[in-house]
């Protein structure tokens, strides 16, 4: 090898110019316009998305100069659907803004008395059978915890039928396998000073017990039937009355 101003010959045996070669073209430059690709690639997906405008910012591109006024994004835009969902919304968060959850047995705002000091204020008439009878100790007891009301303010009066059917029947010897019992009560509470009715209603109960070929055994699964029943016409009424002192004080 050796260096000179004529050719350059090199082991690999091509001849080579010393004199400088022709640069090459320049690269094609990316479009710059409205902030470059990502920009634009970003326009094009959100405005697939929701059909609402991206943000503006600016014509500032890719290594250009940011103003103030592109680095703001624009308003979005409501579309009705939006606003006829968010209506009933703020209708139904008005309305429930006056509803006020408290027990049923708490004092009232405003009331001296509680709902379990007037329900021990009630007398309850006697009874007529051994029915009504399990229905008069569950409401006394309930009331005042077995006492009889010491100054009854009201009276309750309630009158109780009873029905009976057969349910099943055994095979081949037409026998009733079970029976169900069925009572039905209506009540009547009022001013014992006045005589005005307060509340008046109905309420009913049923309990099935097995019929077997025992007499005594029969006797006894009605009764407890039939008690069944009692107590829980007795509860349904407390309830009803409970509710009657907690809304008319």
């Amino acid at each position: 090898m050796w260096w000179g101003e004529g050719p350059v010959r090199r082991d690999d045996g091509v001849r080579r110019s010393s004199a400088a070669s022709p640069a090459a073209p320049p690269l094609p430059a990316l479009p710059r316009k409205g902030g470059g690709l990502r920009l634009q690639f970003w326009r094009l997906i959100s405005s697939n998305l929701d059909g609402n405008p991206p943000p503006s910012l600016g014509r500032a591109g890719r290594g250009g100069r940011e103003s103030g006024a592109g680095l703001r994004p624009a308003t979005p835009q409501r579309s009705p659907r939006h606003a006829a969902l968010v209506a009933p919304l703020l209708v139904a968060a008005l309305a429930l803004g006056g509803c006020v959850v408290r027990p049923l047995y708490a004092d009232a705002p405003g009331s001296g008395t509680p709902v379990a000091a007037e329900l021990s204020k009630i007398a309850v008439e006697p009874a007529r059978n051994r029915v009504e009878q399990v229905l008069r100790n569950e409401l006394i007891f309930a009331f005042t915890g077995g006492d009889e009301a010491p100054d009854a303010q009201y009276a309750l009066r309630i009158l109780l039928t009873r029905t009976e059917a057969a349910v099943a029947v055994e095979r081949l010897s037409e026998v009733p396998a079970s029976y169900i019992v069925s009572l039905s009560a209506s009540f009547v509470l009022s001013d014992s000073t006045t005589g005005r009715t307060l509340l008046t209603g109905n309420s009913a109960a049923d309990a099935s017990y097995d019929f077997s070929s025992q007499r005594f055994a029969n006797v006894r699964a009605l009764e407890d039937a039939e008690s069944r029943a009692a107590k829980t016409i007795a509860a349904d009424i407390r309830v009803r009355l409970a509710s009657y002192f907690a809304t008319h004080r």
